[in-house]
């Protein structure tokens, strides 16, 4: 069953501007070391940080809080499989949430796409809930 849907859309340039305007503060205050690293390595810097930008406002919505409630942007964060699959992990508050509109005997899997075209990123999340195995 789907537990909640969330899209997002960040515009890269506007990311790049912060970036540049606010630098360390920026990205300290937003995203985790694994993400700052990802995004410090690829020739699209500002690319990378709007698309898991966009993944936190996405999840955010999916959780069904967007960001308030006392959900920090940390709480949300965005690694890659060895495929390079997106896949969105939460801790904190925001796993609090998941664990809160998850159905007894089930489990929750945040389901997180990506993509770009200059000069917007867009995410898409989806919470779905499977009844656990035994």
């Amino acid at each position: 069953m789907i537990l909640g849907i969330g899209t997002d859309l960040a515009n890269i340039d506007r990311i790049a501007g912060t970036l540049e305007r606010f630098g360390d503060r920026f990205r300290n205050r937003v995203f985790t070391d694994i993400e700052q690293r990802k995004a410090e390595r690829r020739a699209d810097t500002p690319g990378t940080y709007a698309k898991r930008w966009a993944a936190k406002e996405a999840c955010s919505k999916a959780l069904g809080t967007g960001l308030r409630m006392g959900i920090a942007w940390k709480d949300m964060a965005v690694t890659n499989l060895a495929t390079g699959q997106p896949v969105m992990q939460v801790t904190g508050w925001a796993a609090d949430r998941l664990v809160e509109m998850t159905p007894p005997d089930h489990e929750a899997i945040i389901h997180v796409t990506l993509t770009d075209d200059h000069p917007w990123a867009q995410a898409f999340v989806v919470i779905e809930a499977l009844p656990r195995r035994e």
